[in-house]
């Protein structure tokens, strides 16, 4: 058994009122997030920020409004021991700047849930998170923070977690508030996200939101995208389908014209971008198995330089 999937003592599974979840970055997923952990009503959760967020509203379509009530901390000083859960939803390029969190929150015990984009959670979080538990989770939900504190949440919140019992767990303890899927091959779908996600990163670089992909030409542009983002995928073992690239084209087609994604917000508001992660990485891999990625080789540089990264 890997190190990211050891087992816990029965003690510490966690699964009724008093469990500690520390939700480490409140933007639009740690918000969701947050409420759903509080909606299931196993646990008791804590914000970690580095300056108060104020109130936090998680707006579900076509549902009421949900406060999220939980105290906010804003030093790892203020940790008090160990959580029981980390929910990390920092963004990718962040989570060097959360390890003092991590350092404070992260005992042998703890399972920390890496709520990030990309396809290299564990390689990322584990140096940072000493004895804990890394799980990595793909994230389904579409959220969006459309003001301050508060996010609009399309869908219900739904994870994908490898198969075992970190993830098990974690399906239980979200039960009737998120959709936890245990996935076998978590390889395979970590590589579908992310070819939706580095498609989705020609928003940022258009300034537009999905309705772009309802042009012939950006929709050829998404196919070339996820076309090389597929071979790679295939490369470091992941098993897309030959229909992979058309359902992710038909996908982005059939969004609603106004749907955004984060690194276009981050745009927009003048963030540095998560480009390492959705893009960059796989420019990176392609070198490492000599497959070319010309559209990744234009993209991702555009994508650093909209960034402000002074190192690329």
């Amino acid at each position: 058994m890997s190190a990211s999937m050891r087992a816990h003592s029965p003690a510490r599974l966690c699964l009724v009122s008093g469990c500690r979840i520390a939700v480490i970055g409140p933007g639009a997923i740690g918000a969701v997030f947050a409420a759903a952990a509080q909606q299931a009503g196993r646990s008791q959760v804590v914000i970690c920020a580095r300056r108060p967020p104020g109130p936090l509203v998680v707006e579900p379509d076509g549902q009421p409004p949900i406060a999220v009530d939980a105290p906010v901390i804003t030093d790892p000083g203020q940790a008090a021991g160990a959580a029981d859960w980390i929910f990390l939803a920092v963004k990718a390029h962040q989570t060097q700047g959360a390890s003092g969190w991590l350092r404070a929150l992260a005992g042998p015990e703890t399972v920390v849930v890496v709520l990030q984009n990309g396809v290299e959670h564990y390689q990322r979080v584990a140096p940072l998170a000493g004895q804990a538990t890394v799980l990595p989770a793909i994230v389904w939900s579409a959220a969006e923070t459309v003001a301050d504190g508060r996010v609009r949440l399309r869908g219900q919140p739904q994870l994908s977690v490898p198969v075992g019992e970190p993830g098990r767990r974690l399906a239980q303890l979200l039960d009737g508030a998120a959709q936890v899927d245990l996935v076998p091959d978590f390889t395979t779908e970590a590589w579908r996200k992310l070819c939706v996600n580095a498609v989705a990163g020609l928003m940022a670089l258009a300034g537009r939101r999905a309705g772009i992909f309802r042009q012939a030409e950006m929709a050829a542009l998404a196919r070339a995208l996820a076309t090389e983002c597929s071979a790679v995928a295939q490369a470091e073992g992941a098993r897309l389908g030959d229909g992979a690239v058309d359902e992710i084209v038909a996908l982005f087609a059939a969004m609603p014209a106004d749907l955004g994604t984060s690194i276009l917000a981050d745009r927009e508001a003048g963030r540095p971008l998560e480009w390492d992660a959705r893009n960059g990485v796989i420019r990176r891999l392609g070198l490492r198995h000599a497959i070319a990625t010309p559209v990744s080789d234009v993209i991702v540089p555009l994508l650093a330089a909209a960034s402000g990264d002074p190192q690329h």
